[in-house]
Order: C-alpha cells, then sequence, then structure tokens
C-alpha cells in the first residue's frame, strides 16, 4: 500500500494534489480540477481542509526521487534553484 506524501517533484502550490495523484495512480491535473470544483461547491471549505492537510502530511523522502533514477535527485536540486 502506498503511503500519502506532499510530491517534492509535482508541485504547483504544497505538493499535496501530486502527493494525492501519485498515490491513487492519477494524473496531479486531475486532483487539481477536481480540488477546484470541490472548493467551488463547499464554499471554500475544501481550501481549508486542503491547508490542514499540506501542514499535517509529511514530505516525501529523498530516497524515492533517487529509487529509480541516480540523476533524478541532482534534476530536482538544479530545477529548484
Amino acid at each position: 500500500m502506498k503511503k500519502l506524501y506532499l510530491s517534492r517533484t509535482d508541485r504547483k502550490l504544497t505538493g499535496l494534489c501530486g502527493g494525492v495523484g501519485e498515490m491513487l495512480g492519477v494524473d496531479p491535473t486531475i486532483v487539481r480540477l477536481l480540488l477546484v470544483v470541490i472548493a467551488i461547491f463547499s464554499f471554500g471549505s475544501a481550501f481549508l481542509i486542503y491547508l490542514a492537510a499540506s501542514f499535517i502530511v509529511p514530505k516525501a523522502p529523498i530516497d524515492d526521487l533517487t529509487a529509480g533514477n541516480p540523476y533524478r535527485y541532482n534534476e530536482f536540486y538544479q530545477n529548484r534553484y
């Protein structure tokens, strides 16, 4: 079973939608669109839940970045700065 982590590579704001997408095996863009639709129909309370979850869910370990490709770690930090 996969664990939920904040994505270090697929982030727009906090990486939560990227992490949910990785955990479920779904494109994170679909997760982001669903979050926006749910936030509109819930009058913004979904956004508050998103912020709370962003503080609670841990970041993905660095080991996950280098598991498949040893150069991925370098790509992540080169793109970050």
